[in-house]
């Protein structure tokens, strides 16, 4: 697994390439956490080159929402393959997280105004 990192509208996007398995889900883990005491407002994964997860990647992106929690951190994942949508659903991670079809949506939804703020 490798990725590559880019900020804008105080939206953070991790882009993964590969698998996200027992091998290098300690990987995500570790760059996950190194951005909690950023407080990142909002992280987006990037999934378009993701080619399978397991369930320690799964715990791995859940472990993240539950810390960014504490700071009101969102975590959103896009471009995921018909395959890495099902598990994500079967496991119902759309309840927890945003999950977008691509990565333009995902920013056109996360990089809005909020209330009262100016474009």
């Amino acid at each position: 697994m490798t990725w590559t990192e880019e900020s804008d509208c105080e939206l953070l996007t991790i882009k993964l390439t590969g698998e996200i398995d027992l091998q290098h889900s300690p990987k995500l883990r570790q760059l996950l956490q190194s951005k909690v005491p950023l407080k990142a407002p909002v992280i987006l994964l990037d999934f378009t080159e993701v080619k399978y997860i397991d369930s320690s990647g799964l715990a791995t992106l859940v472990e993240y929402y539950k810390n960014a929690r504490a700071y009101s951190g969102q975590l959103a994942v896009a471009g995921l393959s018909n395959r890495l949508r099902s598990i994500f659903e079967l496991v119902r991670l759309g309840e927890v997280f945003g999950i977008f079809a691509t990565l333009p949506e995902a920013r056109e939804a996360l990089c809005r105004p909020k209330a009262g703020q100016i474009p």
